[in-house]
């Protein structure tokens, strides 16, 4: 008879695909490492080939690990919308928390997805920094965060992929000021650090004009004309430009949109949450198959 693969080692494969680790890996499945290695040991027992190789204190997939990995991605996201179309028995509260930029571009569907899944849960969204919505995963305030990913002592579950863009307003020659105005968030800002340095790095002269940890802000002050900003690809609005070398503007590093996890919530309503977000605005398992293709 065909061996199986299981779903519970599929789920902590792609979480070592993802963070390159092991430790990592077994804080986002909320297992112990020796429960992880044993996993693995057995995955690649049932596949009949390594998949994962040692480089340095990281792990790296063989060749036939990502072979694996695509099909993992697909397994998982298929097992989780077969069980939502028959498991609507769920109930309770779930608490998000999202930034404000990412919760108009995708809660909408998010939302109508889950809601429709899922019609006696509740459903409550806190919109902060992502930087905020980690400190509160740790002091259990929220069960589920979507965030821009970074380097954190919190492991995050990378899905998404965007160009991060310099913008502004396509009726006024803002970025054309000796002085350039900037639009921002917070100084914790990752998009914002990745901005000044690298005008930094090119000696471009700035001053920040607007500062706000609103979305709506910022936008309002682009296509007002007042500022230049950036922003994800997603998020771009008619009325804005994209700025680009050719416009004296260096390229930015791309915008990467995870999950983080609160280890303390645990729960069959906290995973299909993430499931249907990672269904919804997944890009990452796409990319992947369509360059096996």
């Amino acid at each position: 008879m065909t061996a199986l693969l299981e779903i519970d080692h599929l789920r902590t494969f792609l979480a070592i695909a993802e963070t390159g680790s092991f430790t990592r890996a077994a804080e986002l499945v909320h297992k112990t490492q020796s429960a992880v290695s044993m996993q693995m040991k057995r995955l690649e027992e049932r596949v009949g080939r390594p998949i994962f190789t040692r480089d340095g204190r990281f792990s790296k997939l063989t060749e036939d690990g990502e072979r694996l990995l695509d099909y993992a991605r697909r397994i998982v996201k298929l097992n989780a919308e077969a069980l939502a179309v028959f498991d609507r028995e769920l109930s309770g509260r779930v608490r998000l928390g999202v930034p404000d930029d990412y919760a108009d571009r995708y809660l909408p569907e998010i939302m109508a997805r889950f809601s429709r899944a899922y019609p006696s849960v509740e459903f409550t969204v806190v919109c902060e920094p992502s930087l905020e919505l980690v400190q509160r995963i740790e002091t259990d305030e929220i069960d589920l965060a979507i965030v821009t990913a970074t380097e954190s002592s919190r492991a995050t579950e990378t899905f998404r992929q965007e160009r991060l863009l310099w913008i502004t307003s396509n009726r006024h020659p803002t970025h054309l000021e000796e002085v350039l105005p900037l639009a921002l968030s917070r100084p914790t800002c990752a998009w914002r650090r990745a901005a000044t340095e690298r005008l930094d790095r090119i000696g471009r002269a700035y001053r920040i004009a607007f500062c706000s940890g609103n979305a709506g802000a910022i936008s309002a002050a682009v296509l007002a004309g007042l500022a230049v900003s950036v922003s994800p690809e997603s998020g771009l609005r008619p009325g804005m430009r994209v700025l680009t070398p050719a416009d004296g503007f260096p390229d930015l590093p791309p915008c990467r949109v995870g999950l983080v996890r609160n280890p303390h919530r645990t729960s069959a309503l906290v995973d299909a949450l993430a499931d249907y977000i990672i269904s919804s605005l997944d890009n990452l398992s796409e990319a992947s198959q369509q360059a096996a293709e």
